[in-house]
């Protein structure tokens, strides 16, 4: 036993590239430890920071199994990262031409890459957040909360990319970040210049915040396009049209031009004409406007500002209008509401002894003596 463990630690000792087998064997023990043990790991930190989250907000009912599929796989990559880094610091390059400026490089770019995994744990952390915000935001009947948590997970993104891209131009490089942006000067103007429609939609997206001319949920008419809002963000809006495409319209031309919000309208309007036959007399349109203007004004979902009236003699037709609101901002029962109108109508015209006129022309052959 005791040869072998000289021979062993005689192998410890031998040197390879400036290297003995110890360091080496470090070097892979280490990573190995954390392959094996990086979903551990990550378990264990995202139960620390769900409880955080729990303390934090006790009225928000998060979800760990939620955390933890948005936080797994970052944690791993930075566990990893943080391994091969303390793996490298084991050996030695000495022995290397220039091996400390070569080491001075690699320990810079594991410095920028635990940053940026960092910044990725950030932004899952950041998406969790906006996520029990917004089922918080679905139990209450304004949409203001739910436009409030969209601009939070965007705002909090970019922060949190903002301050890494900082923190590794100033903590990493060694540069003077406050110089760096005074001494920007007329190219900073320039990219200013060129970025002026991003900082007007940026802009938009404020005015839209504030005034509120539509939220998330809406049904809006912009341009002639209709549809229903699904995003508002800071340089565009998602609408969903009816279509079921995916529009995206800058902010800046949404409150450019005239937007018809029209979910906030308390009616649905139906307005259609219907022909009778010439045949119909006087006191045949006169019962049917009748009974129509009754049915409609005792309908449930129907105001008293429905008008049924005798507009014109057609080519082919006498025409009745039909005007009326319907109190629902649902496209479904406007719709069911149209159709159970209109099957009346058709009762009422057979009632009443009429039918329904379609194109004819009467021919008069003239017989030439």
């Amino acid at each position: 036993m005791e040869a072998f463990l000289d021979s062993f630690k005689d192998f410890l000792k031998i040197t390879l590239f400036d290297n003995t087998m110890e360091a080496y064997l470090w070097f892979f023990g280490i990573i190995l430890v954390a392959i094996f043990f990086k979903r551990f790991v990550s378990r264990k930190v995202t139960s620390l920071v769900f409880k955080f989250f729990a303390r934090i907000m006790p009225k928000s009912d998060p979800e760990q199994d939620g955390l933890l599929k948005l936080l797994i796989r970052p944690l791993e990559f930075l566990i990893m990262v943080l391994a091969v880094y303390f793996a490298f610091n084991t050996l030695s390059f000495s022995g290397i031409e220039d091996g400390t400026r070569y080491k001075s490089f690699i320990n810079i770019i594991f410095n920028i890459l635990i940053v940026i995994m960092v910044t990725w744990c950030l932004i899952r952390m950041v998406d969790y957040l906006a996520v029990v915000m917004a089922k918080r935001a679905e139990k209450t009947t304004s949409k203001v909360d739910d436009q409030i948590v969209l601009f939070f997970r965007e705002a909090a993104k970019l922060l949190v990319i903002i301050t890494s891209i900082l923190f590794i131009v100033g903590s990493i490089f060694k540069l003077d970040v406050g110089s760096l942006v005074a001494g920007l000067g007329i190219g900073g103007l320039a990219i200013a210049l060129a970025a002026q429609d991003t900082l007007k939609n940026l802009l938009a997206s404020f005015i839209i915040f504030f005034d509120q001319p539509f939220q998330v949920g809406d049904f809006i008419n912009v341009g002639g396009t209709y549809g229903v809002v699904e995003k508002i963000g800071f340089r565009s809006t998602r609408i969903r049209t009816l279509e079921k495409s995916y529009l995206t319209v800058p902010n800046d031309s949404l409150i450019n031009r005239e937007l018809d919000n029209l979910s906030l309208r308390t009616f649905r309007r139906a307005k259609f004409h219907v022909g009778l036959t010439y045949g119909t007399t006087i006191e045949q349109i006169q019962n049917i406007i009748r009974d129509v203007q009754q049915y409609i004004d005792d309908y449930a979902l129907t105001n008293q500002d429905g008008l049924v009236k005798f507009e014109e003699f057609g080519d082919s037709s006498l025409n009745l209008m039909v005007l009326y609101y319907v109190e629902t901002q649902d496209w479904g029962v406007y719709l069911k509401v149209r159709e159970e109108i209109n099957f009346k109508i058709m009762e009422i015209v057979a009632a009443h002894g009429s039918d329904f006129a379609f194109p004819t022309q009467t021919v008069h052959l003239q017989k030439e003596n």
